[in-house]
């Protein structure tokens, strides 16, 4: 199955070793190597890389450890195609705009009766590519898009949280819905189930977190550009599987999460 991972921080920090530490699962006998892709936020807008190579063996990946951008929020994802022909268009995560804030979204799982179901008419956003994930997305915006919210502004953190909740809620009856969803403000986490590697079923846990601490060697970021004393920094790391031998903290099937500059401020259970 695919493999997700997201960074949220108070204060921008680059990903470094997590990047690399993610793209190794995409060698040998893994089956995630038909794509990859991350995304830099940057305010309100994106820098976004993709390729549909394998992420252990694509250039970009090391430059990207050396010389991605600072951000506070960030989400990447490696790909197992098991809908759709491997190119771009089928590479997530994937990106749209909403109120002028940049959204973005990448799953890890395999919805194969979602295309068959009445829920397919995603309005105004329609997907690029064939595949599950992107149609998720874009039937996740439908819903966003139809809350109440000033022009330009994001609705509240509670409406959104809602909305996402309950398209979790209609992913998990097509199957394995675990996925990631930032707007620009909060990233939005969650947890189904994936197929594990060492028992060859499809249960929890299919998303890790780890609070990284400040000055931790073994922290996969660096360049935290804290102003003040004031401000310590905080560093949040979601991911398929654990990349380090740190004690990440499995999260348990249901869980939906909401973090804002490397806190948990919203939290709830399906």
């Amino acid at each position: 199955m695919c493999e997700l991972l997201a960074m949220s921080c108070r204060h921008p920090a680059q990903l470094t070793s997590s990047l690399t530490a993610l793209a190794s699962h995409a060698k040998g006998e893994r089956h995630n190597r038909d794509g990859w892709g991350l995304a830099f936020y940057q305010g309100k807008d994106v820098a976004l890389y993709r390729d549909t190579s394998p992420a252990d063996t694509s250039p970009l990946v090391p430059w990207l450890e050396a010389n991605g951008p600072a951000t506070t929020l960030s989400v990447g994802y490696i790909r197992h195609a098991t809908q759709g022909a491997v190119n771009l268009a089928n590479t997530g995560p994937f990106m749209r705009e909403l109120s002028g804030y940049m959204q973005v979204f990448a799953h890890n799982g395999n919805l194969k009766l979602l295309v068959q179901t009445s829920l397919v008419n995603g309005g105004l956003f329609q997907p690029v590519g064939d595949i599950d994930s992107e149609l998720a997305f874009c039937l996740l915006l439908k819903r966003l898009k139809g809350l109440e919210h000033a022009p330009d502004e994001l609705p509240s953190l509670q409406a959104r949280m809602d909305a996402v909740a309950e398209m979790a809620r209609s992913l998990r009856e097509y199957g394995p819905a675990s996925f990631l969803y930032a707007d620009s403000d909060v990233l939005f986490a969650h947890a189904d189930r994936r197929l594990q590697s060492l028992t060859g079923q499809v249960t929890a846990p299919a998303l890790y977190r780890l609070e990284c601490p400040v000055g931790n060697k073994a922290a996969l970021v660096r360049n935290c550009d804290v102003p003040d004393d004031q401000t310590a920094q905080r560093v949040i790391l979601l991911a398929s599987v654990p990349l380090t031998s740190e004690a990440w903290t499995p999260m348990p099937r249901g869980e939906v999460i909401a973090v804002c500059q490397g806190e948990i401020v919203a939290t709830m259970q399906l």
